[in-house]
């Protein structure tokens, strides 16, 4: 259970703000509902699912340890994903079932073109963020 101040927290810490488009992916009977609801309180609406055909500035990406390729699903991930959008992928903490190391993610990311940073701690899930190149505003 997270306390409502930590899920509040929860989605400042994901960058998680009014107005923000969030697609869900991944979700299962696993999934954290406090976390869930926190990012929807943050963005002032529900997430998306996989049949969105809308622009989003979030993909939120429930992870685990034999759920496939994970490169071919980011690659899936970052079809509907605005230009300064990005993808947090969620995967169980270390000790759990399900538990992805963060190196792994990290590996995926590259041939997706997305790079990862630090994880953050997010309950009983971690959170691993990837974001897109910044494409440059002049070329030389």
């Amino acid at each position: 259970m997270v306390a409502a101040a930590d899920a509040h927290n929860y989605a400042q810490k994901l960058g998680i703000s009014s107005g923000l488009v969030v697609q869900e992916l991944g979700w299962d009977e696993d999934t954290d509902d406090e976390l869930r609801a926190a990012i929807e309180e943050g963005s002032g609406s529900e997430m998306l699912d996989d049949d969105t055909d809308e622009v989003v500035d979030v993909v939120l990406l429930w992870w685990r340890d034999g759920d496939g390729d994970l490169v071919d699903e980011l690659m899936d991930a970052i079809g509907p994903l605005a230009d300064d959008g990005f993808v947090w992928v969620l995967c169980p903490k270390t000790g759990e079932q399900g538990h992805v190391d963060p190196s792994e993610i990290a590996e995926s990311a590259t041939p997706a073109g997305l790079t990862s940073t630090t994880p953050v701690s997010l309950g009983g899930w971690t959170g691993i963020k990837l974001t897109q190149p910044k494409t440059p505003s002049k070329q030389r």
